[in-house]
């Protein structure tokens, strides 16, 4: 079946096989002729990518991420593997790695250790050292490291990451470090060869290749991607697409996939847009984006006939946010918008592009197709409300998180309520001795110190007066079965 698949031609071989046998030969070489300088001129057409990979190879890192727990001894006079097989059992949970020691034994202070997160990869951008990796591969991470393909090792500040792009930028110490040369994705085809480098499951400096399926495909996310055959795994995260030319066109991000694994399908950050975001980090360490305030939809063809639109595109306006840019600017329900600031929206998904772009504050003129005929309107773009309420909770979130247990919640809701009969505060996020004693994201919180918690602010307060050098014991709720978590506050 190998040879079948290879070779279309199986048959006319097998015919010139038998009949040199036989001695029977000058009617099948002729015919076979053709055939193999075909076969020839194939496999000397295929690219030889060694020099490609020499060339740009250096310049791509492994990224392995840590995180800091809190460690300390249970002093519960069970060695640990009995403990572990009693919470297993009985609670369905970790074993809490911080209790309160026997009366008469003194508690071994704790230490902080550093634990393995995760791997990835990234590329060097400037010989003094910024490196582009995807933000999914640091978020959360307590650690950084990058390790150069000259088993050099970096420790990595993050200069900053956007979620919504999923770029990041880190940065090491170091000077005249390879770097790899910034492509142009608007300039792609599809069908051209790209090769992807790496550290798929930790293997580093693993090169694929294949070829540019589709330039600019819609998968719903924020940005149109790039999507290649390239075989991108786990650990290839945030590592360079390159072109033929040994420019990087893109950031591996993502792959289409049922099992977990690679299914021939992957896709990649266009480079142009991943530059604009890492100059915004490396200028602000955060991203702005504009918006004008509407919801809006697709434009079918019947939607585009029964409007007079002479064809369908743009982007139709299926509600005006009271008091929006859009509103004041004279946008109305049903309008088309066709163009932005010059900019024609094809399809309803360009819109959100096209105005995230633009920067907030600035004006913008808006073409609008209305009851037959084009208007243009003038409109002011405001910040983004989603990046507002992030910066807001990220700061938020750290402010709460930094309380003497490590613990961000908040209210359950009224259907929560209803439907557990409870009442209580959800755990939002974890860190420092939440996270030692096994803690989640989903715990639902219903008692500390045999008092009820009613809400987040009750709870917030409640930490506030907890003394420092005592346990604390959390009645904690998780599915279906609720336990006692005894927990030593930790001061900041």
């Amino acid at each position: 079946m190998k040879l079948k698949s290879l070779f279309p031609t199986e048959k006319i071989v097998s015919t010139l096989l038998v009949s040199a046998c036989v001695g029977i030969v000058a009617p099948t070489v002729i015919n076979a002729t053709p055939v193999a300088e075909a076969a020839t001129a194939a496999v000397s057409g295929l690219p030889d990518l060694t020099d490609l990979v020499e060339k740009t190879g250096p310049a791509v890192v492994n990224i392995r991420t840590t995180e800091k727990v809190q460690q300390g001894q249970n002093g519960t006079g069970l060695d640990d593997e009995q403990m572990q097989e009693f919470f297993r059992r009985f609670f369905g949970m970790p074993l809490p790695k911080q209790m309160p020691a026997p009366k008469g034994r003194k508690q071994l202070p704790q230490q902080e250790e550093e634990v393995p997160r995760g791997v990835g990869s990234g590329f060097i951008v400037s010989q003094d050292g910024y490196i582009l990796t995807n933000a999914h591969v640091v978020d959360g991470a307590s650690d950084v490291y990058v390790k150069l393909t000259d088993k050099r090792e970096f420790k990595a500040k993050v200069i900053g990451s956007d979620k919504r792009t999923d770029v990041a930028v880190l940065k090491i110490d170091g000077n005249k470090l390879p770097r790899l040369t910034i492509g142009d994705s608007d300039k792609i085809k599809a069908g051209e060869w790209v090769i992807a480098i790496g550290s798929p499951f930790d293997f580093e400096n693993t090169v694929t290749a294949g070829i540019v399926s589709a330039k600019a495909r819609d998968t719903g996310d924020y940005l149109p991607l790039i999507q290649t055959d390239v075989a991108v795994n786990p650990g290839n995260s945030g590592g360079p697409l390159i072109n033929m030319r040994g420019e990087v066109i893109g950031i591996n991000s993502q792959i289409y996939s049922r099992s977990g694994g690679y299914m021939g399908i992957s896709f990649a950050i266009p480079i142009d847009e991943a530059m604009r975001v890492a100059d915004q980090l490396k200028s602000s360490g955060k991203v702005t984006r504009g918006r004008i305030g509407v919801q809006i939809g697709e434009v079918s063809k019947e939607v585009a006939e029964s409007i007079g639109l002479p064809r369908a595109q743009g982007a139709l306006v299926s509600r005006v946010e009271a008091g929006a840019p859009a509103e004041k600017a004279g946008i109305q329900d049903g309008d088309v918008i066709l163009k932005f600031n010059g900019v024609p929206v094809e399809k309803s998904s360009d819109l959100p592009r096209i105005v995230g772009g633009t920067k907030p504050g600035s004006k913008a003129t808006v073409q609008v197709w209305r009851k037959g005929a084009v208007r243009d309107l003038t409109i002011g773009v405001a910040e983004t409300e989603q990046d507002k309420l992030a910066q807001a909770s990220e700061k938020k979130s750290k402010k709460e998180a930094a309380n003497t247990l490590g613990i961000t919640v908040t209210d359950l809701t009224d259907t929560q309520k209803k439907d557990l009969h409870i009442t209580g505060v959800v755990i939002e996020s974890v860190e420092g001795a939440a996270a030692a004693v096994g803690l989640q994201p989903g715990d639902i919180i219903l008692a500390m110190n045999n008092m009820d918690v009613k809400d987040a602010k009750q709870f917030a307060a409640m930490v506030t007066k907890l003394d420092v050098k005592k346990s604390t014991v959390l009645l904690v709720r998780r599915g279906d079965i609720s336990q006692f978590i005894p927990i030593r506050p930790q001061v900041k």
